[in-house]
């Protein structure tokens, strides 16, 4: 195409932004950037009863959560707005009356009984079922007295029979459809209310886009598209469509998972450039077994030729994964930053703890919400068996006697810092057994099997506050030997 590049994101404001749809937004950017073309942002609300502004507000804001800037959109308009459906009825009314005045389109009153039976009764003959074209000989002026009237009618459009529509697509090469199949189809409900097909066919042509890049499951709406195109005289985009996103058993990705507010996944400590990096691999691979990607670095290697025509599986292992590395290359400071709306008021008081534990912790987040549960026990201690202090075959005489020593090697420590500390106790534990000094130590100090080492826990917890824990630990060892 000689044109240039210019693609869009046009979701329904119909429910929050999901992750399928932040694919294909993303999809859509980088290869307007790789073509130095432009994004844009159109809101797709023809659905009136069910298009909220709290949804178009969370798309909005989801999008801007991952930077991909848009050149043009319904927050910071454009020499193609407006960027809403709904506020572009007097362009509509300009294509609708071209298409009755040429007569590529016409008047429906069929009710919805008529319709059944005329469906049925192809069913019953073996025919696939389409709309009959009973109104196709509605003269325009007698079809109008009739709206006038008040019946109610919708605006289909003409299609012949025996041809063959066809587009190339990007992604899945030539896609031919039998005309037959299709019918006279609804394109609007009056001049300014119009159905998705022809909406969206004015809206693309109005807005100048060269490609349309967007999921799968539109490729049946593409034929109609097509033969909208050809009836208003106007060149269609160019297509490709984006693989399906399926559950790691290979079938359809379930409806909670694939719409999960895409801020949802936000808000439960997921990094936006972490599912960035999971959503671009997710039907895309590059050219070598490079995983992690910045943006940048995905501009420059995307491209739809190795785009796969197959689902791609959604692994939340996966996208933990990512997030894991994320969250652990990050630097210091932006971490502590954007994990301190995951931290309970409470703790926020004790900034510098805080950081003593992000810095021990951060290797073993998945999530940033993940971290008020890893963290708890080093501000509130937490109860355990007391059979958990036990290393292997040792008994509870045993681990009290290691316990004791340790107190007592402590007492002399000022500096609770991890080298001094390690070197305090470490000749002891090689001395006795790692295991036998160093598991009870990290029980009695976490009260859990996982934890960061018990040096580690030392460091923060101070000397106070260890050798309390500890002396916790051997009154419970007396206090479970007297009853039992």
């Amino acid at each position: 195409m000689n044109r240039p590049v210019r693609v869009r994101i046009a979701p329904s404001p119909t429910g929050y932004l999901h992750l399928g749809t932040v694919r294909t937004a993303l999809f859509n950017y980088l290869f307007a950037k790789q073509h130095d073309g432009q994004f844009v942002v159109r809101i797709e609300d023809t659905d009136r009863g069910r298009s909220l502004p709290i949804y178009e507000q969370d798309i909005l804001e989801g999008l801007k959560d991952i930077n991909l800037a848009w050149d043009e959109g319904p927050d910071i308009g454009g020499p193609h707005g407006p960027y809403r459906q709904s506020e572009r009825g007097e362009i509509y009314e300009r294509y609708t009356k071209k298409l009755l005045d040429e007569k590529k389109a016409y008047w429906c009153f069929c009710s919805k009984e008529d319709l059944d039976a005329e469906r049925k009764a192809m069913l019953a003959q073996g025919l696939f079922p389409k709309y009959s074209g009973r109104c196709r000989s509605l003269p325009r002026e007698d079809a109008e007295k009739k709206r006038a009237a008040g019946e109610k009618a919708v605006l289909r459009l003409y299609v012949s029979d025996g041809r063959t529509v066809s587009f190339s697509d990007l992604i899945r090469g030539e896609v031919s459809v039998k005309s037959g199949s299709i019918g006279d189809f609804v394109i609007a409900k009056s001049e300014k209310e119009l159905l998705y097909n022809l909406a969206v066919v004015i809206d693309d042509y109005e807005m100048e886009i060269s490609h349309v890049i967007r999921g799968e499951d539109h490729i049946s709406n593409t034929p109609r598209q097509i033969l909208i195109h050809e009836a208003l005289g106007i060149e269609p985009p160019v297509y490709a469509h984006l693989p399906l996103i399926l559950s790691p058993d290979k079938s359809k990705l379930s409806k909670r998972a694939l719409e999960t507010s895409f801020r949802e996944y936000l808000s439960q400590g997921y990094l936006p450039q972490a599912l960035v990096n999971f959503l671009v691999l997710l039907g895309w691979h590059p050219d070598d077994e490079q995983e992690i990607f910045s943006l940048d670095e995905m501009i420059q290697e995307f491209s739809l030729k190795r785009v796969s025509k197959s689902g791609a599986v959604f692994s939340l292992d996966k996208l933990e994964w990512f997030n894991a590395h994320y969250i652990k290359h990050l630097p210091f400071k932006e971490l502590l930053e954007v994990l301190w709306d995951f931290i309970p008021p409470v703790w926020k008081e004790q900034k510098e703890r805080v950081e003593k534990i992000l810095a021990i912790e951060r290797t073993r987040l998945k999530t940033l919400s993940e971290f008020e549960k890893l963290a708890s026990f080093f501000f509130v201690p937490e109860e355990y068996d007391t059979e958990l202090l036990v290393w292997q075959k040792m008994n509870l005489e045993e681990v009290k006697e290691k316990l004791t020593a340790v107190l007592g090697l402590l007492a002399n420590v000022s500096v609770f810092d991890i080298e001094t500390l390690e070197a305090a106790l470490m000749p002891y534990a090689q001395e006795q057994g790692r295991g036998e000094v160093l598991w009870p130590l990290r029980v009695a100090l976490s009260g859990r099997k996982k934890s960061p080492s018990p040096f580690e826990i030392m460091s923060v917890l101070g000397k106070e506050e260890t050798i309390k824990r500890i002396t916790r630990a051997c009154e419970k060892i007396d206090a479970y030997e007297t009853a039992t």
